[in-house]
């Protein structure tokens, strides 16, 4: 079996979704919220990226982690939208790019095919890197069954290799409880425990309730909350009530 290291050391945690336009704001982001209880890390994403390239977001948000006293780390995780559906071949340079530029962790959505699933994970696997794999968006029409392109068994089939293959992170939509609580069934199948932890999307502004996804994450979850935490007037007391609500006041 692979030995897969914790990415994150709290077992729940607010991860911060940086989609803002800036990276000065990217920054002030980062310094107004690194030393809230309960923040475990920070997504960057690619409209940011495309702008200034993943090296620099990733540079920005480390330096303000870096100013504050903390008694943990805060990992930079890089969310391509979506990496992994390109041909296996692709698989090993993309994951050596993005470990150079001082990410911490890779998202993966594989919607390319089970070659390719395998191929980008073991990319990540073979370099020591830390990868996390969804297969459900949080988008209304995504599913066949409601009126999307996506094969009502895709995610399922998606999530069930990437356990077998030893990915112990996975990615699933927030405000979709019923689907929280059949796909940690199936990689709790797959893996034979409950060692494993989810990251999900999909609150406040696409309408899921923390306390209704709760009830279905386990133990090990981190919930990743974008808009109501950088577009709220006070980023900190925003962060604060979210975290509260994780993990506790």
């Amino acid at each position: 079996m692979i030995e897969v290291k914790k990415l994150i050391k709290l077992s729940r945690s607010i991860i911060i979704a940086c989609d803002v336009s800036t990276i000065e704001d990217l920054s002030q982001l980062v310094k107004e919220t690194a030393g809230v209880k309960g923040i475990g890390g920070y997504k960057v994403g690619a409209i940011l990226v495309i702008k200034y390239g993943l090296a620099a977001v990733v540079s920005a948000v480390k330096k303000q982690i870096k100013q504050i006293d903390l008694p943990i780390e805060l990992p930079v995780i890089y969310d391509h939208q979506k990496a992994g559906t390109d041909i296996p071949d692709l698989g090993s340079a993309f994951v050596k790019a993005v470990i150079s530029s001082g990410a911490d962790a890779l998202i993966l959505f594989p919607f390319g095919g089970m070659a390719t699933e395998k191929a980008w994970i073991n990319a990540c696997q073979d370099n020591e890197f830390p990868v996390l794999v969804g297969g459900c968006m949080t988008q209304p029409e995504f599913l066949e069954k409601e009126g999307g392109f996506i094969a009502n068994t895709g995610p399922s089939l998606i999530y069930k290799q990437a356990a077998k293959l030893g990915v112990r992170d996975f990615v699933m939509p927030g405000n979709r409880p019923e689907l929280i609580r059949l796909y940690r069934r199936l990689i709790r199948t797959s893996t034979g425990c409950d060692d494993f932890a989810l990251y999900t999307p999909g609150f406040i502004s696409q309408n899921g309730h923390i306390a209704k996804a709760e009830k279905q994450a386990g133990q090990n979850w981190h919930a990743i909350i974008g808009r109501a935490i950088y577009e709220a007037k006070d980023r900190k007391a925003a962060a604060e009530k979210f975290a509260a609500q994780i993990i506790g006041s």
